[in-house]
């Protein structure tokens, strides 16, 4: 059994795929060749949002929504400690401060009620993370950005094609970025990220960042970097894209399947009001997480843990200056939390076979 099942998908989608690829080596652009725009200019209609511009990863996206606000040494960042480090990563290489918030026990994403209290007056942005697929309340984060002078952007690498209040992920902050990593909910065969935004002015500083600073060869107004997109990539999106609303409705069912199967063995997901759920990780919790895991191994049933370190317990944040039992929830979501397998082509049967195995190695 696989744990996400890319090469099921590769069959499903394999002639639109092979057939996208084969017109990039046929023109040979493969460098923010013409599939990169058109897949960016998809992607923002997908949204709801004027602009995206592509990134070479979901890491880079993120940095380069923090260069184009011109953050850097001597501001903060407030963010989760209960992420991938890409989140908090991208913070210090700018020369900024992450400030970490613990988490919600249900949802897992960054607990509204407590950023209030970390702002200070360095304080320039708030990346909250959609964690494993479903959004924080983003009308309330941005509330308490806009009192602050701070900027919101969406961590929305796990929660692409999911919804708050009818908004896309990646369309409810000022910037929203993603990733395009192959086991992402949208994911294509290599690394890959976006930004997103509606403000003209920031989409054309992300653009020159993305490009070595400039939207013109050989005119660099800013100092950027090298983030461009491969274009054998847009292709293998472009070639996806059509069958991604169809992916999100199976994520939806599949997930809330497990949810009615497992309600009564474990913690399992809580999909908050408003939000819709693309479950890039089906995540349940249960405080002998270890040994359940163990189980499920013997009978050949794949499962993963994200995230079994916090952010602040890892040895590249110990200037930071926080220690054990700063953020309780997120530490102790670190020690319960393990993923089933999730993707949307998951048959009800090999799904049973997971529900199965876990109520046995619970109930051991």
């Amino acid at each position: 059994m696989e744990f996400i099942d890319l090469k099921a998908q590769y069959h499903r989608y394999r002639t639109e795929i092979d057939g996208r690829i084969r017109k990039v080596l046929d023109h040979g652009r493969f460098i923010m060749g013409p599939e990169v725009k058109e897949l960016e200019e998809a992607l923002a209609g997908y949204v709801g949002v004027k602009h995206c511009a592509t990134a070479a990863s979901g890491t880079m996206a993120l940095e380069i929504a923090l260069r184009a606000l011109d953050i850097g040494p001597g501001d903060e960042v407030i963010t989760t400690p209960f992420t991938w480090i890409s989140t908090a990563e991208v913070i210090k290489l700018v020369g900024a401060r992450p400030v970490f918030v613990d988490i919600e026990p249900k949802t897992y994403n960054i607990d509204a009620d407590r950023i209030e209290a970390a702002i200070t007056p360095r304080t320039r942005a708030i990346i909250p993370v959609s964690l494993f697929g479903q959004m924080p309340d983003y009308d309330r984060i941005n509330r308490i950005a806009a009192a602050c002078g701070a900027t919101v952007i969406e961590d929305g690498a796990q929660s692409f094609g999911a919804t708050q209040r009818g908004k896309r992920s990646c369309g409810v902050t000022k910037i929203g970025c993603t990733s395009f990593f192959p086991a992402k909910p949208f994911g294509c065969y290599g690394d890959g990220g976006a930004v997103f935004t509606d403000d003209d002015a920031l989409a054309e500083r992300i653009r020159a960042i993305r490009t070595h600073g400039g939207v013109r060869r050989h005119e660099h107004t800013l100092v950027g970097t090298n983030g461009r997109f491969d274009t054998i990539q847009a292709a293998v999106l472009l070639a996806k894209l059509p069958h991604f609303d169809w992916e999100v409705s199976e994520r939806s069912r599949i997930g809330a399947r497990y949810t009615d199967l497992l309600k009564d063995v474990c913690v399992t997901p809580e999909v908050a009001p408003g939000n819709t759920h693309v479950y890039a990780q089906y995540t349940v919790r249960a405080p002998d997480r270890d040994q359940a895991r163990a189980k499920l191994q013997e009978r050949g049933i794949p499962t993963a843990v994200y995230y079994p370190k916090c952010l602040h317990q890892q040895p590249a944040f110990a200037d930071l200056g926080y220690g054990p039992g700063s953020f309780p929830e997120a530490e102790r979501a670190s020690r319960e939390v393990f993923s089933l397998p999730m993707h949307p082509l998951l048959p009800e049967e090999d799904q049973d076979m997971v529900v199965a195995a876990l109520k046995e190695a619970l109930a051991g």
